[in-house]
């Protein structure tokens, strides 16, 4: 079996990977990256050699697929957004299975950036969609989807089910709204395999830093080393968030593409939630020092989500799926490796001289 996962450099993209290679010896792995992709995630693949780069446009695909190694992930290059780009990595690949991980999934970032956000979200879909249409119609295609979807809920909607209605609250949101539907037209229209999760907030090691539970974690790692004041700033803390280990959601994506019907959407989540108060209040029991909290108006959006609260009994019954990572054990993990990130740094900037 040959399986390519879009955004492998991703946190999401790179556990999906070990995933894989760890419980799917058998599967070569294939993965895009973009020239700007920063490559840390994969280090741990990289150490264990077992990460192949195929430099240029790779151009000869029954060499690409049969100098491909079972049990090792080969990173191709390839800007989603480029149609032609996406049709030349199919064609070369042919993959059996797509898990499309790759957006831009900061929050924050889609207000300041709109029409970016579209772009990156929708137009590399639609380009995987049409490639798959074209050269390989029984290709199985995972999308993943958000719950930002939902956007606003009202009391009386908790927990969401997939029936709930799609308000989306920013471009973000609006952009995997699109992603769901067009998934939904093309299984429709063209009878290709596309199943969407739903996601829930999920997090672990390799969590980038703008999202609220990484950003509390790096800042503890900080103050603990000394380089900030024993403060950490965040936003809102009201907002209530379904959260899961990252772990557990690759886990989930696999199994969505064994067992989950096509034309469908899914919520994956925990099926329970916390304020982000009480996640911050979790990680500072870890903290090695004493810190206190404060609020800072830059880190509050436009418009938040007031409640994202799963309720996966549909994923859970047509897959069997159940989360298995306590959750305090989650964010001491994403404060293990923050704590590890700045020891890093701190060493390599000593051995520069800075």
């Amino acid at each position: 079996m040959r399986v390519l996962i879009t955004g492998i450099t991703g946190m999401a993209g790179s556990h999906l990977a070990e995933y894989i290679q760890a419980e799917h010896p058998q599967v070569a792995v294939y993965g895009t990256f973009r020239w700007r992709s920063r490559m840390e995630n994969l280090e741990p693949l990289r150490r264990a050699g077992r990460v192949d780069l195929v430099e240029g446009r790779y151009s000869d695909g029954q060499a690409l697929r049969d100098e491909a190694k079972r049990g090792r992930v080969t990173l191709l290059y390839c800007e989603l957004t480029d149609a032609g780009a996406v049709e030349h990595l199919v064609a070369a690949v042919q993959p059996d299975r797509i898990f499309h991980l790759a957006a831009q999934s900061f929050v924050q970032e889609s207000f300041d950036e709109p029409a970016s956000t579209f772009h990156i979200n929708v137009q590399s879909q639609i380009n995987l969609m049409e490639a798959i249409r074209r050269h390989g119609t029984q290709t199985r295609m995972h999308v993943a989807g958000s719950s930002e979807e939902y956007g606003l809920v009202h009391p009386d909607e908790v927990p969401m089910k997939e029936t709930n209605p799609l308000r989306p609250l920013s471009p973000y949101a609006v952009s995997k709204v699109a992603q769901d539907k067009l998934a939904w037209q093309y299984f429709k229209s063209y009878g290709l395999h596309l199943v969407v999760t739903r996601g829930f907030n999920h997090t672990g090691p390799r969590r980038g830093h703008v999202f609220f539970d990484s950003t509390f974690a790096k800042q503890i790692a900080e103050i603990e080393a000394g380089l900030l004041p024993p403060v950490v700033k965040h936003g809102d803390l009201t907002t209530k968030r379904d959260l899961s280990d990252v772990r557990d959601i690759v886990r989930a994506y696999w199994l969505a593409l064994e067992s989950a019907e096509p034309g469908e959407s899914y919520n994956v989540g925990s099926g329970r939630t916390h304020t982000i108060g009480e996640m911050l209040d979790i990680l500072l029991s870890f903290a090695q020092v004493k810190i206190r909290k404060e609020e800072d108006p830059a880190r509050l959006r436009p418009s938040d989500v007031p409640i994202l609260w799963a309720d996966p009994s549909k994923f859970r019954a047509a897959t069997g799926w159940e989360p298995r990572i306590p959750f305090e054990k989650t964010l001491r993990d994403v404060l293990d490796y923050w704590r590890e990130r700045v020891r890093a740094e701190g060493g390599q900037q000593a051995r520069a001289g800075v």
